[in-house]
């Protein structure tokens, strides 16, 4: 009985891990129309077309979140606390970081803008950073 168990909590992993990437990837094509069809698939005037696919990107939006909260709720402690520790400096890192920018840029620091898209390619490699330390941390 404690086989199927373990095997049956396994599954339900693969489950919740497949659901998760499948709502990312849905999230980022939803995300990729919102930001380029006004350009390439439709008149950047046609704001209802525009409007529609931002709305789009809301909804599956909210269903990757629903679909994190699934993934995280299936994890086991230790995974779970690797991806706390991840997810808590890379709030930190976003937090600070962001709003230093912000006020550096109103005080007139920054000599020339920067794309705002760089700022979740940090976030993404200080999260993966992060877990690496939190993996190696916990061996």
């Amino acid at each position: 009985m404690q086989a199927h168990n373990a095997t049956g909590a396994y599954g339900d992993s693969i489950k919740t891990t497949v659901r998760l990437v499948l709502w990312t990837l849905a999230w980022v094509a939803t995300l990729a129309l919102a930001r380029f069809g006004p350009d390439l698939l439709w008149d950047s005037q046609q704001s209802v077309a525009s409007w529609t696919a931002v709305a789009a990107n809301l909804v599956v939006g909210i269903g990757w979140i629903v679909a994190f909260a699934r993934f995280l709720r299936g994890l086991d402690e230790l995974q779970r606390k690797f991806l706390q520790d991840a997810l808590e400096v890379t709030l930190g890192v976003g937090w600070v970081g962001g709003f230093a920018y912000v006020v550096a840029d109103a005080a007139g620091l920054i000599a020339y803008d920067v794309n705002i898209a760089l700022f979740p390619v940090l976030l993404g490699v200080v999260y993966s950073i992060a877990f690496v330390v939190g993996k190696i941390r916990y061996r």
